[in-house]
């Protein structure tokens, strides 16, 4: 029911992309709610093996088989919760784009990161590990989140200022990464506690392109007027 009232909300926008990322066992369903639209369905997680002994993991292959096209890796969920490492996160990725799945990278840093001034070295190395040895020639390839754990579902946001300074970081990393023109067209997306009174704000920011919502997500109303960013 969410999924078709979010198809219905985001309509015929061609100049922006929505993404829905159910749990692993409603991605049936909604892939067959949003067939006929233009909703991008992305997974939570994915393994970086096509096939072999990984239980509790879920194959790239038996996710493109449901129709899914991008892949959230690297959450800070996933990362401070369940271990996983910047290089663990890394083969994630590389799995992703060996199976023509998109990889949604986080990155984020905690509270005492912040405090302690140390933002931008910890964005530094989940970016750099996270993409290590990946290349890229078509910029639609690869999308990076920002998402500052200590903003994530606790009613804090960072300000548009905070945000924009850790996306211009990211920008200018990724260039050198990858070529320019690549780094360039990267979307950078912001994640924490996004919502319809600051969505405006936020997108009205040079280096941000778009938004990992979280729970604004779970009422139509609420993410629709999200997607109709202004």
């Amino acid at each position: 029911d969410l999924a078709r009232a979010v198809a219905e909300a985001a309509g015929t926008l061609g100049d922006r992309q929505v993404m829905v990322a159910p749990p692993f066992t409603a991605l049936a369903a909604v892939a067959e709610v949003i067939r006929e639209t233009d909703l991008v369905l992305a997974a939570q997680n994915l393994c970086w093996a096509p096939q072999g002994a990984f239980t509790g993991e879920i194959s790239p292959l038996m996710l493109k088989d449901v129709g899914v096209s991008m892949a959230i890796l690297g959450h800070s969920e996933r990362r401070h919760l369940f271990g996983e490492t910047d290089e663990l996160i890394n083969r994630r990725v590389a799995g992703a784009l060996a199976h023509d799945i998109t990889p949604l990278l986080c990155l984020g840093e905690q509270l005492a990161d912040r405090e302690e001034g140390r933002t931008m070295a910890v964005l530094e190395r989940q970016l750099r590990l996270g993409l290590s040895a990946v290349t890229l020639s078509d910029p639609n390839r690869l999308v990076v989140a920002y998402e500052p754990v200590w903003a994530i579902g606790t009613g804090r946001t960072a300000s548009p200022e905070q945000a924009q300074e850790a996306h211009a970081f990211i920008r200018h990393l990724l260039g050198e990464l990858f070529e320019k023109n690549i780094a360039s067209k990267i979307r950078i997306l912001y994640g924490g506690s996004v919502n319809p009174g600051n969505i405006d704000t936020l997108m009205s920011q040079e280096d941000i392109d778009g938004a990992l919502v979280g729970g604004a997500a779970l009422q139509p109303d609420s993410f629709s007027r999200i997607i109709h960013f202004q």
